[in-house]
């Protein structure tokens, strides 16, 4: 027998799928229990500190952090570059455009406040950590990942309990946000590396917004734009297969990462704009419409990730008291930031916000807000960043050091409170739906057998002539 980490990877990933897809009519339509809660407790339950017979970590020949961030960051790269080109192609036609007013909102004041209040939070409970390096980690938290996010606009409990503009703008939100948070990943990281904060502030807005974001999405409308009309060009001339097609969802998103990773910009705000330029008309929806397999592909990617994520889990890490990390400060920052981090903000702003229209709206977008694989990409690439600018000299060394040793506990434990709670709300919705469905019913029942309505207290009762007994003396009979 030869048994390598690769041909048990093979066996679990294959056999979960073939297993969840013969239970999914179950688990999904009638549970509204998505796969990734499943994937992610089976990787739990796989990896290293339960079976160990999963671990990521053994995967590089050198068993180094180092090569376990890379094989991290580029595995969690094509996943979330698949998930929000696939967000961009399946949104209406030019949404971007007809919604701009309500996306503005969620990506800059929405995410302005979850980005302080979770940095105040982090920085008041972990005195090691200062308030850069909180605002470093709590850029990790900010995005709403693109993955846990289309469990909540997807399926027949969405399609049946929430409106079409709601699930279009919390997808929307949560395509372009990933990429949206790199602004508030390398402020403090510039603030970190270079000596002065002249510096630090020139390269956030020379390397940062011109080059990392402005060209990323230039590079993603222009690669969308193009290969839009180059479609349309092939198939008026019969040069393309239907098959061909949906083939565009993985390999449109992959080169656009690849071009932008070359170049060093922003990829993942990159493959949403390509993918929302490359579907704004409604053409290559029109020629999809039929196609599963974007689905497929997307349970695959998605299986897989959260299975990884699962066996990544760092759960010897969450106590460290060199780092002054404890599991009861990681449990009370995760029960503040999913409380604070979205809910007030939304719901003192949603007046403002066109594509909310109702106090219980603004209340449901405020919740969901999962945080998941965007938030274990970025703090990988906040490690690697870190590695990469380390300095011989820099009086912030002694603090970045602290930040290595803490954003991925902190980031990894909220990932699992979020999957937890996120992929629970909706079965938790659906129950408390049908008890007081059937708390109503049975109260309807009792009233009816027991005991008349209480409006007829206030009318005349009247006897019915089959009911009413006549009393005859014997003698009247006698005569």
């Amino acid at each position: 027998f030869e048994v390598t980490s690769v041909h048990i990877i093979y066996a679990l990933l294959g056999g979960f799928i073939v297993l969840f897809g013969m239970f999914s009519l179950l688990l999904r339509e009638r549970l509204y229990i998505g796969e990734a809660i499943w994937a992610f407790l089976f990787g739990i339950i796989m990896g290293p500190y339960c079976a160990g017979i999963f671990d990521p970590r053994a995967w590089s020949s050198e068993h180094s952090e180092g090569a376990t961030d890379t094989i991290t960051l580029e595995f969690t790269r094509v996943v979330l570059a698949i998930g929000v080109f696939a967000i961009g192609v399946e949104l209406p036609k030019a949404y971007m455009a007809k919604h701009w007013k309500s996306l503005f909102f969620l990506l800059v004041p929405v995410m302005t406040w979850g980005w302080f209040v979770s940095a105040g939070l982090i920085y008041a409970l972990i005195p090691e950590v200062n308030f850069i390096s909180s605002l470093a980690i709590a850029a990790c938290l900010t995005p709403t990942d693109p993955i846990l996010a289309s469990a909540v606009v997807g399926g027949k409990w969405a399609d049946k309990h929430v409106p079409a503009h709601i699930r279009h703008l919390l997808a929307a939100e949560s395509g372009c946000n990933d990429g949206a948070a790199f602004p508030f990943l390398f402020l403090p990281l510039y603030l970190l590396v270079d000596t002065t904060t002249r510096g630090a502030m020139r390269d956030w807005f020379l390397l940062l917004w011109l080059y990392q974001i402005i060209l990323g999405c230039v590079i993603g409308c222009m690669l969308g734009f193009a290969f839009r009309h180059l479609m349309k060009f092939c198939q008026r001339h019969d040069l393309i297969d239907r098959h061909s097609y949906v083939a565009q969802y993985v390999s449109l998103a992959i080169l656009t990462i690849g071009v932008c990773t070359l170049l060093g910009s922003d990829d993942l705000l990159a493959a949403f704009c390509c993918g929302t330029a490359f579907a704004w008309d409604g053409f290559f929806n029109k020629q999809t419409e039929e196609s599963v397999f974007s689905s497929v592909i997307d349970t695959l990617f998605n299986v897989a990730a959260f299975i990884f994520v699962g066996a990544w889990m760092p759960f010897n890490k969450f106590q460290d008291a060199a780092l002054s990390l404890s599991v009861w400060r990681l449990i009370v920052i995760a029960i503040l930031v999913l409380l604070l981090r979205r809910l007030p903000i939304i719901v003192m702003l949603y007046r403002w916000i066109p594509d909310i229209k109702t106090f219980r709206e603004a209340i449901f977008s405020g919740h969901f807000g999962p945080i998941g694989i965007g938030a274990v990409f970025i703090s990988t690439l906040a490690l690697e960043f870190l590695h990469h600018n380390h300095k011989e000299g820099n009086p912030h060394n002694a603090q970045i050091a602290i930040l290595e040793g803490t954003i991925q506990p902190v980031v990894a434990f909220m990932v699992l409170c979020s999957i937890t709670i996120h992929g629970l709300s909706i079965p938790s919705f659906s129950l408390g739906r049908r008890v007081h469905s059937v708390s109503r019913t049975w109260s309807r029942r009792d009233t009816q057998t027991s005991a008349p309505p209480d409006w007829t207290t206030q009318t005349r009762m009247v006897t019915r002539g089959e009911d009413i007994v006549i009393n005859r003396d014997v003698a009247d009979l006698e005569l």
